[in-house]
């Protein structure tokens, strides 16, 4: 075999990495309405998404949460399994936590206690990564989304926002939980590269 044909082989292996897709946040707002009001499985994922949406945690660490993890009064998230083993707190927003604290009030009426994660299954189990998946895709079909919608692509809008929000780099590294400054400043400038964007424009064209 030589060299063009295995890197063909090796290129065609792996999977396709597509872009990242930012969502906007009346598109968020979509998504939540169609996750309704009334229905515990509804208060979860509105809850789960907001979190997603409004702390950049990664779905793993969500899923991880347990309820003295979060003291939503004080605004604060504590991941303890994080990437790499490493633990961190984040803050959140008092719109978030309304929405994150009506699921509590539904999960104590479950009879659902601290032993169980915050987002669990109405009986206190597990939610697996592949439930996630399936219903974001689910609620963006039902809400008219036409962008790919998965919990790191909220992770990618919540970056997003605050680079665009004046957020400085050091305080948006520490919320995602990256290794380094570096590594957040590559994250940012492939979700965002806004010196590109503004750069093109400034510039001027009369038109045909």
């Amino acid at each position: 075999m030589n060299a063009r044909t295995e890197r063909t082989k090796n290129s065609a292996s792996k999977p396709r990495r597509l872009p990242p897709e930012v969502l906007t946040d009346a598109e968020v707002c979509a998504l939540m309405r169609a996750c309704g009001r009334r229905a515990p499985t509804g208060l979860r994922n509105r809850a789960l998404i907001a979190l997603l949406y409004r702390t950049g945690l990664r779905i793993n660490e969500a899923l991880s949460l347990y309820p003295k993890d979060l003291e939503l009064d004080e605004g604060v998230v504590r991941v303890l399994h994080g990437k790499g083993g490493r633990s961190r707190t984040v803050g959140i927003d008092s719109g978030a936590t309304a929405i994150i604290e009506r699921w509590l009030d539904a999960r104590s009426r479950l009879r659902l206690n601290g032993r169980q994660s915050v987002f669990c299954t109405l009986h206190g189990n597990v939610m697996a990564d592949a439930y996630i998946r399936v219903m974001l895709k689910r609620l963006a079909a039902r809400a008219g989304i036409e962008k790919r919608v998965h919990a790191h692509g909220l992770r990618h809008t919540h970056a997003a926002q605050l680079r665009a929000e004046g957020v400085d780099i050091a305080i948006i590294s520490r919320q995602l939980g990256h290794s380094s400054i570096t590594t957040t400043a590559r994250y940012l400038h492939h979700l965002a590269p806004t010196a590109v964007i503004e750069a093109m424009r400034r510039r001027s064209w009369a038109g045909a």
